[in-house]
């Protein structure tokens, strides 16, 4: 078994290794010596939050896109407009929360209390330590607006109004939305107070020198975790697990109904002007329909009673791979 978690380590590390290569490769001949940690932060938080997300999920290609969403998500890919020791910060906020989790699951809650506070200490004093020498890695000033909350549901769109994104990529909100309802349904009340602290943060003022968009990282990774949770679930669910599926699967449908409205009505300005809007509108729109169809195969799956892990698993695969692929790879060339 221990063999077996190495070779999954080293598995995970080359992959995100091989897709770090192909989203900054094209920029390499740009890049200053230190711009090469942006490729470096990315692999180094997919790791940590892969490494985090098996002390709570048994699946490996959960914990892979757990660490995927994370490691080249939208907000930590959007970190590369500022300093790469905020990346780096990012990443190392996933690997310090690691020793809570493990102590957790020998159900010495009190001592993984103390050590869950680790990350956010090691984010104020990062700020301080820079802040002491007059050096700020990230403005104190920016904080969270109401327009970033677009970047909930359209990341390809907010990154043209917003240099920090806060959402996660369309198809994997299917399988947050199931995360949410393991979390509750376990009473998971660790994770639910590490994220409400973490979001509370993020929407506060700046305080002890430490920018409020850092915050983020809290509950964005508590949401990678909740995604590779969810499609931990989506592999494996029953037959009385149809109706959190099937209420996913109207709520993707819904978003895609929203994504092309919103289309129709940028297509209808006056002499063109924002068509690239509308067009990234219609793209949305086509990936929350694609999530909607996976779904929707895995709860009529699920609803005849027939288990099938392979489907599931290659459906939900196949979907998130193309989505990340595809959004990762438009949010790195709008950056750069």
């Amino acid at each position: 078994m221990p063999n077996s978690k190495y070779s999954q380590f080293a598995a995970a590390a080359a992959i995100y290794a091989g897709f770090a290569v192909y989203l900054y490769q094209p920029y390499f001949r740009h890049f200053k010596l230190l711009e090469y940690l942006f490729a470096i932060n990315s692999c180094l938080a997919a790791l940590g939050c892969f490494t985090l997300s098996r002390l709570w999920i048994r699946g490996f290609f959960a914990s892979l896109f757990a660490g995927a969403i994370y490691g080249f998500g939208p907000f930590v890919l959007s970190l590369t407009n500022y300093h790469p020791a905020v990346g780096f910060l990012a990443a190392a906020v996933a690997w310090l929360f690691c020793p809570a989790a493990f102590i957790a699951r020998t159900k010495r809650y009190y001592l993984a209390s103390l050590f869950a506070v680790i990350p956010f200490l090691t984010i104020i004093l990062f700020f301080t330590l820079f802040a002491h020498i007059r050096f700020f890695p990230m403005a104190l000033q920016e904080r969270l607006y109401l327009v970033d909350l677009t970047g909930l549901l359209f990341p390809l769109i907010a990154i043209n109004r917003s240099s920090t994104l806060i959402g996660f990529y369309h198809i994997p909100l299917a399988a947050l939305i199931l995360g949410f309802f393991v979390l509750f349904y376990k009473r998971q009340f660790s994770l639910i107070t590490i994220f409400t602290i973490g979001t509370i943060l993020a929407v506060c003022n700046s305080f002890l020198n430490v920018s409020p968009l850092m915050w983020i990282a809290i509950p964005v990774l508590c949401c990678s975790v909740l995604i590779g949770e969810g499609i931990s679930h989506l592999t494996s669910a029953g037959f009385s697990d149809r109706k959190p599926i099937l209420f996913t699967t109207i709520v993707m449908g819904i978003f895609a109904i929203v994504a092309l409205l919103l289309a129709t009505k940028y297509f209808q300005t006056f002499a063109g002007l924002t068509n690239k809007y509308a067009m990234l509108f219609v793209e949305a729109a086509k990936l929350y329909i694609f999530s909607a169809v996976s779904i929707a195969i895995i709860y009529f799956v699920a609803r005849a009673k027939l288990q099938i892990y392979s489907l599931r698993l290659t459906v939900l695969c196949l979907a998130i791979s193309i989505d990340i692929f595809f959004s990762s790879r438009f949010i790195i060339d709008k950056i750069f």
